[in-house]
């Protein structure tokens, strides 16, 4: 990891709009909700209120304020009077009531929900800290909203999606309660919870931002963060599969073109490998190989460097690594944003007109993530064909079968993974044509209002699809590596392999005849998500703790 880690503290998270890592959304939204508590800080409320005052000052000078006595869009040219301003926010609500496709699992919505909550509090936005406490309220006793993922252009914000966050508050619809469909009203009343009766400003408050998008890009950036090590982590065990030659991961080789990412890659490989009896070394290959003894020409016996996929796999990881860099700073800068509009100055009594719901930064940042992620599948795609190919495994079985006598009658039945070298082909395929970019695709909508739009919903929903492709690919790969670790002798590798190879084994026996292999694919899936690969490798530290499932780290 190369950025700084946060992790979250142990009384839970208090917001003030300022200070709220993707890290710690990504932990938040994964965790226990009661027992890690969400709570507003009072600088937060000190602020909204004052934010509050001034919009009332304003309502009483009966003039022209867009979304709060004007009509929104296009239509901010018809002003209405101050009395209507309140119904005028439960009917924006209302008509936007109108996503499609699933709803969003339960982690984003949970994430959508903080940072909503986080973004409101910074103060701008003219929204009683009452409003944005239900909230939390709504968040800390699992009332989830179920927001539709498709429907956002990722300008003028989050519209479609959030309404969804905005009718649970205000008792509209249904809502996820503790897992379960119901009723919002029925939810609410069962907790104690009073609907929110919207005020002016506070429905174009709760939706008019970039926190579903932001979301799904934290829940992104911390998968993608975990996808890097993971590909090492198949780096070296692909070197000591192929009894490859680990030189090109040598510190002075990355120390020559010191990309932060790419020198963080190559030492973790190193460490993994370290001990290792499997993987050899340039020097090793000298020292074995035939002398050309005044003779012309030798064919020797071992390549002097591997393929690109493992010598440069340092390389091509580093990227995922450093665009983290950024990405995680651009999501910390959105996520700590009023991203509504209009705003309110209570300083100097002024009320502005702008465009913080414009979500670009997000959007290019997740297509650029998505982009690096997708070629993590690659990587490891093709480090897969050559473990499995006998014509460039080093001497493994083909398809890493076992091998049997000619006379057994089993003998020529079992084709090991060749099955799993083809789906994980075509799910590396659906990744890399996923990573195709959104923020281009700006459409004009809305009575040409909003005639430039960021897309970075789709941007950022697809980068979290890629990683789930990722995940998918690096399951199938390690589960082909544990057996050909298995084939090569299992005591011959490093004590790091050994230790990750012992827990994939807890969930995936040695092939030894065909089998169906989905659910083996589905537990190494799992373990990815949770950290427990890394955890097995020796490389839990506190860092990478700060991002990790908190049921996790309760257990480890």
């Amino acid at each position: 990891m190369t950025g700084p880690a946060n992790s979250l503290p142990p009384q839970g998270i208090t917001l003030d709009g300022r200070s709220l890592s993707s890290r710690e959304v990504a932990w938040s939204a994964r965790g226990d909700a009661a027992a890690n508590p969400v709570r507003l800080s009072e600088e937060s409320r000190v602020r909204m209120r004052a934010s509050v005052a001034l919009k009332h000052t304003l309502l009483e000078q009966e003039i022209p304020i867009y979304g709060v006595t004007t009509g929104f869009g296009d239509s901010c040219s018809r002003q209405i009077s101050p009395d209507k301003a309140a119904e005028l926010q439960r009917n924006l609500v209302l008509y936007h009531l109108n996503g499609t496709g699933p709803a969003a699992v339960r982690e984003v919505a949970r994430a959508t929900m903080l940072i909503r909550a986080n973004a409101l509090s910074r103060g701008p936005s003219a929204i009683r800290p009452e409003v944005v406490e239900t909230l939390l309220a709504h968040l800390g006793r699992d009332v989830l909203p179920l927001i539709p993922e498709r429907g956002s252009l990722g300008a003028s914000g989050d519209l479609v999606p959030l309404c969804y966050l905005a009718a649970a508050l205000i008792g509209e619809g249904e809502v996820s309660h503790r897992g379960t469909v119901r009723p919002a009203l029925d939810a609410l009343a069962e907790e104690g919870l009073e609907p929110v009766r919207l005020e002016p400003k506070e429905g174009i408050a709760l939706i008019n931002g970039t926190s579903f998008t932001a979301a799904y890009g934290a829940l992104a950036a911390w998968d993608a963060q975990e996808l890097a090590f993971v590909a090492e982590l198949a780096t070296a065990m692909t070197l000591e599969a192929l009894r490859g030659n680990a030189s090109a991961m040598h510190a002075f080789v990355h120390d020559n073109k010191p990309h932060p990412g790419q020198v963080e890659s190559a030492r973790t490989v190193r460490t993994l490998l370290d001990g290792s009896k499997l993987a050899t070394s340039f020097e090793d290959i000298l020292l074995r190989r035939e002398r050309l003894s005044g003779r012309g020409f030798v064919q020797l016996r071992e390549p002097v460097q591997e393929k690109y996929s493992v010598r440069c796999a340092p390389q091509i990881i580093g990227i995922v690594h450093d665009t983290l860099e950024w990405v995680e700073r651009w999501l910390g800068t959105e996520i700590n944003s009023s991203s509504d509009n209009p705003l309110f100055d209570a300083e100097e009594g002024g009320l502005h007109l702008g465009g913080n719901f414009y979500a670009g930064h997000v959007g290019h940042a997740m297509d650029a993530l998505k982009v690096t992620v997708a070629g993590l599948a690659d990587l490891l795609d093709r480090q897969l064909a050559l473990v499995v190919d006998e014509k460039f495994n080093n001497g493994l079985s083909p398809n890493l079968i076992v091998a049997r006598d000619p006379d057994d009658p089993q003998a020529g039945l079992h084709h090991g993974f060749k099955g799993m070298q083809i789906a994980a082909s075509a799910i590396t395929a659906e990744a890399l044509k996923q990573s195709n970019p959104a923020s281009v695709f700006s459409r004009s909508t809305e009575a040409h209002n909003q005639d430039k739009v960021s897309m970075g919903t789709i941007a950022a929903r697809d980068a979290r699809t890629v990683s789930g492709l990722v995940r998918e690919v690096a399951a199938i790969h390690l589960l082909a590596l544990a057996q050909a670790i298995d084939l090569r002798g299992i005591d011959l590798a490093s004590p790091a392999i050994r230790s990750v190879h012992a827990l994939i084994r807890e969930h995936s026996p040695f092939v030894d005849r065909d089998r169906r292999l989905d659910c083996d694919v589905k537990a190494v899936i799992g373990l990815i998500e949770s950290g427990a690969l890394r955890r097995a490798a020796g490389l839990a530290d506190a860092d990478f703790v700060a991002g990790r499932r908190l049921d996790d780290v309760a257990s480890a």
